[in-house]
């Protein structure tokens, strides 16, 4: 298993560099000009010398190393810096990327939207998974019931009804016409006492639960139809005729199994989390990452696109090799080495 991850990691790095390569390539091919939003009475070569600040009269293969150098070795220093307090080298010296809408370093911004992210669609995901699993246990084991029929209807309208419109119906119910909950979320908001604690928790009620049930409903149906396909295996017929306990047949042998093709689902919507539910945000006003990269697209901040873009792709690749690892662990019949 050890010899396999290392494999994996050695492979992943020019996996990682050709799609960095590509969404660099693509983004900076992209018509959009860093000038185009400033005022026509600004001279020609005022605009060229703004250009040139920004590094844009360099050839594409220098600004695409540079850039390289920047995310791979720079940035990393700095987070190592600012976590251990210690002095590596000379910072001073030490470029970072930039965006080109406010200046600030991209890392920076991203740090500071990343809790919002994480407290709201993070919280979703894990709420997802906890709802979804038992559900999907109990409708196969008692399948065509009506707890099975509830269920299965449930996660149908919840998967196909897209979050835009479920989190316009919970807005309109719970926040316009009940007021229980507030329907736009204040990012300001600092937890100081139980009453701001009380407010923190109300106002991510409505957005935790759009994401939840979206979660839940996608989550629900793998795992009731990897819990039949293995409920009718040689090995649960097995068991039982050995005597063994209905409840660990089913909890022991039937979900351990039945969790694999699952895990590669759960694992694959991790780097949702970071990556922030865009739609989501953008309906109740949460200030993370979803909406700062719409802002960056928007702003045709390109620097700040290209980093939010390749550390999704970077989590992606990431999180399959999480997969292929926890197969090994649930399932001892697969051996990498």
């Amino acid at each position: 298993m050890f010899t396999y991850t290392l494999r994996r990691l050695f492979f992943a790095i020019p996996t990682l560099l050709v799609i960095s390569f590509v969404i660099f390539a693509l983004l900076d091919l992209a018509p959009n000009d860093p000038t185009g939003d400033l005022p026509l009475t600004i001279p020609p070569e005022v605009r060229e010398q703004i250009k040139a600040s920004l590094g844009l009269d360099q050839p594409f293969f220098f600004r695409y190393m540079a850039w390289l150098h920047q995310f791979f070795i720079n940035e990393p220093l700095n987070i190592l810096e600012a976590l251990t307090g210690w002095h590596i080298g000379d910072d001073q010296d030490r470029v970072r990327i930039l965006s080109w809408a406010t200046r600030s370093p991209v890392v920076d911004l991203i740090v500071q939207r990343l809790p919002q992210t994480l407290w709201v669609i993070g919280l979703a995901y894990v709420f997802g998974i906890l709802i979804a699993i038992p559900i999907g246990v109990v409708s196969a084991y008692k399948q065509y019931s009506i707890f099975d029929q509830i269920g299965t209807f449930i996660s149908m309208v919840g998967y196909s009804v897209p979050t835009f419109f479920t989190g316009v119906v919970l807005i309109v119910v719970f926040s316009s016409y009940l007021q229980w909950f507030p329907s736009v979320y204040d990012t300001n908001l600092q937890v100081t006492g139980f009453e701001s604690f009380f407010a923190q928790m109300r106002q991510m009620v409505l957005p935790v639960a759009v994401l939840a049930l979206y979660n839940a409903s996608q989550i629900t149906r793998f795992v009731r139809a990897s819990m039949l396909d293995n409920l009718h295996q040689d090995y649960v017929r097995t068991a039982r005729a050995k005597g063994v306990k209905e409840k660990t047949v089913l909890l022991v042998h039937v979900l351990r199994n039945s969790l694999i093709p699952v895990v590669t689902v759960i694992a694959l919507g991790v780097p949702t989390i970071f990556s922030g539910a865009i739609i989501t945000e953008q309906i109740f006003r949460v200030n993370g990452l979803g909406q700062l990269l719409i802002t960056a697209i928007q702003g045709a901040d390109i620097p700040l696109v290209q980093t939010l873009t390749f550390i999704f792709a970077v989590l992606i690749v990431l999180f399959n090799l999480i997969a292929d690892v926890l197969y090994g662990i649930l399932d001892p019949r697969i051996r990498y080495d």
